[in-house]
């Protein structure tokens, strides 16, 4: 057993209200230099919809993410040592700026200066890139809510596998069903990007598995953007660097969250550490993708097990990262209640940002001119969605609904039990039935809406101490720690698969 230390997130889907407070914020503190105009570390997409960069979880065409070759290794799908070289002037799994799209800003100056009219001046948008007027036609968010949805929605990656009826109930405008989804880097367990990189500018910090790069030995390869799945790293096209989403550790370094979770208007975000098994990762990620889910949360150790903390200390995790561990908001969610499920794990990164599941509004039917509505057939309802089990499935479950399902089957469960103590108006045997058959006691469901409705900051996020000023005080030489141990430019070794 190899224990390791990562900070870990959890998103509640049910609470996000698309207000893109968390990428403004993001965006203010770090991408508002030269070269990172189209860049966006936290983005919001409105699901259905095909996202950021457009369909980035069409893999067919970016070919992102690991893969099984036929002796039963993993392989990275868009490079590998006989593809750098001739990809390094044109990838064809690379996103493109139509892709993204053309960043651009507005001629502020034509109204400050527009002589005196009948009408109001106009302020017409300049590209950022040729300093041109341009005609926008796509953006980060450009299909939030009904915007554009017969063409984004109708092209999700995610509706592979419904029913046509399913895809109408989706895409029809009338009906249109959305619900956010917030995405920063994942820091995975198993970083494509790191693997990828012909420099070794990628690495896991060792204290706390954040994935960063050093810009110093970043050499433009941009083997990292194909190689995420999940589009997270970005090129600079004026520095010549790739960059991407630090989990604002400068932050964490002194007890902070980061900018996205500290602005969150709906409270959806939880941080905390988590404590897995590193011999473990390559045999997880050969797993079929229906045991993936699974087998991630069998990485996940328990930190109240005492071998697990005496394998700790030995591995010289400090108390300090133990103790928050077993105060995890995210070790609740992921692993004791199991309601939070990580993106797309078919492409057998190990994600450590999970998302809760949304529980979007059911549908009425119509039966010999009589509407059956939710509270007809409450526990079953899940199944009778707006957004259907398999859309969901595809997008958190790597195909397989039952776990999705679960968490559904608790949270619906958790509702009701709640609704039963504060309005009184549905049955309080049924509801007893309801959490016995979700796998769900009263205590649990009371600490599930603490946890959800009535969190406090420090609930929401347990920053683990940080010890790296006392660790670089006690290396005499630091420049030669770092050349040997292979530390980066804010320190910590580097490791991956």
């Amino acid at each position: 057993m190899d224990v390791r230390s990562q900070v870990s997130m959890v998103f509640h889907l049910d609470k996000c209200i698309g207000c893109h407070t968390c990428s403004v914020a993001c965006k203010n503190v770090w991408t508002d230099r030269k070269g990172t105009g189209y860049m966006w570390w936290n983005n919001v997409e409105t699901k259905p919809g095909t996202g950021y960069p457009t369909q980035w979880e069409n893999q067919d065409k970016y070919q992102g993410g690991w893969e099984k070759n036929d002796d039963g290794e993993l392989k990275i799908k868009s490079t590998g040592k006989a593809e750098v070289v001739p990809n390094i002037f044109h990838n064809p799994h690379m996103p493109s700026m139509d892709d993204y799209y053309e960043p651009w800003t507005y001629d502020y100056q034509h109204l400050f200066n527009a002589p005196e009219g009948a009408d109001q001046p106009t302020a017409l948008p300049i590209s950022k890139i040729t300093g041109e007027v341009i005609d926008v036609k796509s953006g980060p968010n450009w299909d939030d809510d009904l915007g554009g949805s017969q063409i984004y929605a109708e092209n999700d990656p995610n509706l592979e596998g419904l029913t046509e009826q399913q895809r109408m109930q989706l895409s029809s405008v009338e009906r249109l069903v959305l619900f956010y989804l917030p995405r920063i880097c994942n820091h995975c367990l198993n970083p494509c990007c790191v693997a990828s990189c012909p420099s070794g500018a990628l690495y896991k910090r060792g204290e706390d598995g954040i994935v960063l790069i050093d810009q110093k030995r970043c050499r433009a390869w941009r083997s990292c953007v194909a190689a995420c799945p999940y589009k997270k790293t970005y090129f600079n096209w004026f520095w010549g660097k790739s960059e991407k989403c630090i989990l604002c550790f400068p932050r964490l370094e002194t007890g902070q969250a980061p900018a996205c979770f500290h602005s969150c208007v709906g409270r959806i975000r939880y941080l905390g550490v988590l404590l897995y098994d590193a011999e473990r990762i390559e045999e997880i990620a050969k797993l079929p993708d229906d045991e993936l889910v699974e087998g991630m949360r069998s990485i996940i150790l328990d930190p109240f097990d005492p071998k697990v903390i005496a394998e700790a200390e030995r591995n010289d995790i400090p108390e300090g990262v133990i103790d928050a561990a077993q105060r995890s908001p995210v070790y609740q969610f992921v692993m004791k209640w199991k309601i939070a499920l990580p993106p797309h794990i078919e492409y057998r990164t190990l994600p450590m940002l999970f998302y809760v599941p949304p529980m979007s509004p059911v549908l009425a039917s119509r039966e010999e001119d009589t509407i059956h509505h939710a509270t007809d057939n409450l526990f079953h309802e899940i199944d009778n969605a707006r957004v259907p089990m398999k859309y969901l499935a595809n997008l958190l479950g790597a195909g397989h609904e039952g776990v999705v399902r679960y968490a559904l089957a608790k949270q619906m469960a958790v509702r009701w039990h709640r609704r039963a103590e504060t309005v009184g108006d549905v049955d309080r045997e049924m509801v007893d039935r309801m959490l016995f058959e979700a796998d769900c006691s009263v205590e649990e469901a009371e600490a599930i809406y603490k946890l959800t409705s009535l969190c406090t900051f420090d609930d929401r996020f347990v920053i683990p101490p940080m010890y790296r000023e006392q660790a670089i005080e006690m290396i005499k030489d630091p420049h030669e720690y770092r050349r040997d141990a292979g530390f980066g430019f804010v320190g910590g070794p580097r490791r991956g698969l």
